[in-house]
């Protein structure tokens, strides 16, 4: 596996109101694959997903360790996150 490129750490929202967080190496290909039912089990039937957040990494273990501090968010810490996200872009 390639270590260093381009890494996306990425929020989805589902269309139930949850929020799904995950990584990839190619964003746009990721999202076809959680609406289309391919991808996470747990998205499976939450569809459709909304991208709400994405941030680049150079390295894997960057998107990586950022992946896990999100998961340990609460709903509302998420909810707090992504706004900070949208008002800074």
């Amino acid at each position: 596996m390639n270590r260093h490129g381009c890494f996306c750490v990425y929020i989805v929202q589902c269309k139930n109101g949850t929020y799904y967080t995950g990584s990839t190496k190619n964003l746009e290909n990721r999202l076809k694959q959680h609406n289309s039912g391919r991808g996470a089990k747990y998205l499976r039937g939450k569809g459709p997903v909304e991208l709400v957040y994405c941030r680049e990494f150079k390295y894997y273990k960057n998107a990586l360790n950022a992946e896990r501090e999100i998961k340990t968010f609460n709903r509302h810490q998420k909810e707090k996150f992504i706004q900070s996200y949208e008002k800074n872009n």
